[in-house]
């Protein structure tokens, strides 16, 4: 069975520079498995039907509001009920000062009371988007994956098929590394995927005959990036004699991944070939398509027209 994505409740307060009001021993290594965010109105108002508890709770202005009105017992009652639920974590925002019937009913049930200077929607819309994309599907695909043009182009092929060698040169001609030998592929926003480097071999190419080389050293920051959209797939073969490849470009493949179909181009491999220049070349004919212009449809429209023109003139002449 696949496990679930999570993440360390202890990453959240690192990239959100969140304040620890009160927090339990081990309280860093609270898993967070869902990507929602709740604010506690209703809950605060005692109605707990379908509360999920596997959300962060977030207080803002609004709830606050509520709180001060009823008595100081009611928000005691209040509290100790919300917080008796075993959620992740419970968030301030506005850098809002704790009840302290909060506070108490934190220390009774052991719960990470956490407060961030952030006002109530930006946190909210903040750590939603962050959770999405880090709680998203995610696998490790091998091959070379490379931002050309502003269009990120995964190298696909046989080990020694020359994935990384042809990614060297595209870091020579200005283009950008963002993985070699192992891509992690997310499904993000609107069903696109994101790749990005294990964080181990990351910015590092292997070049068979000179080993193990760090791009970012050698070439400068502008030559690598942490991570990019995944807009095609390039298998790279080595060239078979009797094969039949594409040379018109009217049919259009695709490869599944993470159930979203990526544009795949097979390229073949023989001496002579000068990878980098067709590398660029599909990138920036793959970036012409999603503006809608397709080369091998207008072209083969226009043959279709000089034929029908061409039959039209003999048929006019007998």
């Amino acid at each position: 069975m696949a496990s679930v994505p999570s993440i360390r409740l202890g990453t959240i307060i690192d990239n959100f520079n969140l304040e620890v009001l009160f927090a339990p021993e081990g309280y860093r290594d609270r898993v967070i498995t869902t990507e929602d965010v709740n604010r506690p109105g209703l809950q605060l108002t005692g109605f707990f039907d379908y509360f999920d508890e596997k959300r962060m709770q977030l207080i803002g202005l609004v709830e606050t509001s509520y709180l001060e009105r009823i008595s100081p017992e009611e928000r005691r009652q209040r509290f100790d009920q919300l917080l008796s639920y075993h959620v992740p974590a419970l968030i301030l925002a506005r850098n809002l000062e704790p009840f302290p019937e909060c506070m108490e009913m934190a220390v009774k049930h052991n719960q990470v009371l956490l407060r961030t200077q952030e006002n109530t929607a930006n946190i909210m819309s903040t750590l939603i988007a962050y959770l999405r994309m880090a709680l998203s599907p995610c696998i490790t695909r091998h091959g070379v994956l490379v931002e050309v043009y502003g269009e990120g182009v995964l190298l696909m092929g046989e080990s020694g098929v020359g994935k990384s060698e042809t990614a060297i040169e595209l870091v020579k001609r200005g283009h950008r590394l963002i993985a070699d030998d192992a891509v992690e592929i997310r499904r993000g926003l609107n069903n696109r995927l994101f790749g990005t480097a294990p964080e181990l071999i990351r910015h590092y190419i292997e070049l068979r005959g000179i080993g193990v080389v760090d791009v970012r050293r050698l070439f400068g920051m502008s030559a690598v990036k942490f991570d990019c959209a995944v807009d095609m797939l390039v298998n790279l073969e080595v060239w078979k004699e009797g094969a039949i490849y594409d040379r018109l470009g009217a049919d259009e493949f695709f490869t599944n991944i993470l159930d979203v179909e990526i544009p795949t181009l097979t390229i073949p491999v023989k001496p002579g070939r000068n990878l980098a220049v067709i590398i660029e070349v599909a990138a920036m004919n793959n970036r012409n398509k999603k503006m809608g212009h397709n080369a091998a449809l207008e072209f083969a429209n226009q043959v279709d027209r000089h034929i029908q023109q061409e039959a039209a003139a003999m048929e006019h002449n007998r």
